[in-house]
């Protein structure tokens, strides 16, 4: 319906659409089951300082002999000028403390340069780790940025650091980084990878979904999608599986009421499919989403 040539939300059954649309709060939080938490919380200022401070408690558990590691993302980031504040004022030294980056843009086969005005390499460096006091700052070493080259970043999730927290958003093809829908072609003509397939895709180059693209014009590029890469490189469902912890946080200024009510719907209810990405989730053993009371909104008809 909205990309013919590639797979969405809007090929599942519509029986699940309905089902999404008609959850109300309180139908979402009771969809929290063994190994998938829905949490509230009723201010941005709360909901952003808890973002933060799940930073703060996986690298507080990091020591010389068991390095521990976050998975951080670019959307939403207004958590990460608090992460570094917080850094501070408890004078926490991130000597034994790693991060990863979840992705990155890809523009003619390379990786764009970390001083390119929407490199998540720079933002993450400007929003975080160029706020923290010299002292106390994360080796350049121990920061792990993927390339249009992954070996390297591939290698550092099996350097024997744990990876305590995985963190994102979600996105308008309800994907997690950039693990897209794929393509209508090919093998993938007639149905999408199933998800034990998709299970299987690693750090990659990705073709980016045309909803993506408009979305990340819309939030970065102020509307202008010719601006916008239609590729990137993103961690894959692999090392996502390698992270303790999977933490997905929702202020309701990525992705709508909708798509904010279905994933939790399919991964509540481990309603797996590849069309929706977000769903694989259902099988990962500790994922919560935490969703801003005030930006779930809701799915009724509304003339403007």
């Amino acid at each position: 319906m909205l990309a013919p040539e590639w797979w969405d939300f809007t090929t599942l059954d519509d029986e699940i659409l309905k089902g999404a649309a008609r959850l109300t709060p309180k139908d979402m939080l009771a969809l929290s089951r063994e190994g998938f938490k829905v949490v509230f919380y009723d201010t941005l200022e709360d909901f952003y300082l808890a973002e933060a401070l799940e930073y703060i408690t996986a690298w507080k558990q990091a020591t010389a002999s068991e390095p521990v590691g976050v998975c951080g993302p670019i959307g939403p980031t207004e958590q990460l000028s608090l992460v570094a504040r917080l850094v501070n004022e408890l004078k926490l030294d991130l000597s034994n403390a790693h991060f990863w980056g979840m992705d990155e843009w890809i523009v003619d086969g390379k990786e764009i340069s970390p001083d390119h005005p929407i490199s998540f390499e720079k933002a993450n460096k400007d929003l975080l780790f160029n706020r923290i006091d010299k002292e106390l700052r994360m080796p350049e070493a121990n920061m792990h940025f993927p390339k249009a080259d992954v070996s390297e970043y591939i290698k550092s999730w099996d350097s024997g650091v744990r990876c305590a927290l995985m963190q994102g958003g979600q996105g308008d093809t309800k994907h997690w980084a950039f693990n897209d829908p794929v393509k209508r072609e090919g093998k993938y003509k007639g149905n999408p990878p199933s998800p034990e397939e998709f299970r299987k895709l690693t750090t990659r180059i990705v073709d980016l979904h045309p909803i993506t693209c408009m979305q990340n014009a819309r939030t970065s590029a102020g509307g202008v999608v010719t601006g916008i890469p239609t590729q990137a490189v993103t961690v894959g469902p692999v090392q996502t599986w390698k992270a303790d912890k999977v933490s997905i946080w929702q202020a309701g200024v990525h992705d709508n009421p909708f798509g904010q009510r279905l994933t939790a719907l399919m991964i509540g209810k481990k309603i797996v499919d590849s069309a929706v990405p977000m769903s694989l989730l259902a099988d990962h053993p500790n994922v919560q989403f935490n969703y801003y009371r005030g930006g779930i909104g809701h799915c009724g008809t509304e003339m403007h």
